[in-house]
Parts: C-alpha cells; sequence; structure tokens
C-alpha cells in the first residue's frame, strides 16, 4: 500500500493493519532469539570441551559493536541497540551457564 493509499483509509484500519504486522515481526524476533540462545549452547558445549571460559568479555564488546554499527547503518538509536544487545548476550551468557 503507497502512502497516498493508506493517507485515504480509515485510520482505525491503517492502526489495525500496523499492529498485525508488528505481532509478526514481534514472534519473529522471539523465534530468533530462540535460535541464538540454541546456538549460545551449543558454543558453550565447544568452549567445555575446549577447556575455554564460557565468558568472554572480547567477544561480547565485538557483538555489541556490531550491533550497534548494524543499527547505525538503519539510523535506529546507538543508545538503545547497545542496551537491547548487552541484554541479548546476557541472556545468552545466562542460559550458558545454566546448561552447565
Amino acid at each position: 500500500m503507497t502512502k497516498a493509499e493508506s493517507a485515504d483509509r480509515d485510520p482505525r484500519l491503517e492502526l489495525i493493519d500496523c499492529r498485525n504486522a508488528i505481532e509478526v515481526i514481534d514472534r519473529r524476533i522471539v523465534t530468533l532469539l530462540a535460535q541464538r540462545i540454541a546456538l549460545g549452547l551449543r558454543a558453550a558445549a565447544a568452549k567445555r570441551s575446549a577447556d575455554l571460559p564460557l565468558k568472554d568479555k572480547k567477544r561480547e564488546a565485538e557483538v555489541i559493536e556490531r550491533a550497534v554499527a548494524e543499527g547505525r547503518s538503519h539510523k535506529l538509536s546507538e543508545k538503545a541497540v547497545k542496551k537491547i544487545f548487552e541484554h541479548i548476550v546476557d541472556m545468552s551468557r545466562r542460559a550458558q551457564e545454566d546448561a552447565r
């Protein structure tokens, strides 16, 4: 739908469409988070087998900085992206620690 077409529509219908699309994206985000955690658990098993520590502050900082840079390319708030990825990294680390 073009901008002009959506301007001619009932705004309540437009709101419903937007909310439905957001819900689809939210479900995809949760699915991607679950996939990320699963990969983190595989990485944790590899770390244990290689006798490496679970926590790698340098790697965590690289992950966060890469996400901030990607967010910047999409004109997203650097502060918000950084905070979100700090939570994601923490979530992954906790899952790895709980899997011991």
